[in-house]
């Protein structure tokens, strides 16, 4: 079992920045395809950034390229989610999460465990 924990969530107004993290006790994390998903209300969650830690790929979203990047450190067991130029539309619970294999079925939603997620909210 892996327990992710989110945190960096908060308000900040449009054009503003955030950096959400996400860790997990116990576990690497470097075992694992990482991922950042969003809910915002009455919407689906959508995937917004994924990291393979071989080789460095990642993937983002096309609304969030160019303003969001996923990075992680191996040293700190965390994953990060760099916000820049935040609009309200990113107004959502982040989540993260976690697939041991199938990086594409990460991407698809399909993660092996999730975190409890933190909310993110840009005032415009």
């Amino acid at each position: 079992q892996v327990h992710l924990v989110e945190s960096g969530g908060g308000l900040v107004q449009s054009g503003g920045s955030l950096r959400l993290s996400c860790g997990a006790s116990g576990r690497t994390l470097s075992l694992y395809h990482m991922g950042w998903f969003r809910q915002a209300p009455g919407k689906e969650r959508e995937f917004v950034a994924v990291l393979r830690w071989s080789g460095g790929y990642t993937n983002h979203a096309d609304s969030v390229k160019g303003r969001f990047t996923i990075s992680g450190d191996n040293a700190k067991n965390t994953v990060y989610l760099q916000m820049n130029s935040l609009k309200p539309e990113d107004t959502a619970v982040y989540y993260c999460a976690a697939r041991r294999t199938n990086i594409a079925r990460l991407i698809s939603g399909e993660a092996d465990y999730w975190g409890q997620g933190t909310q993110v909210t840009v005032s415009s």
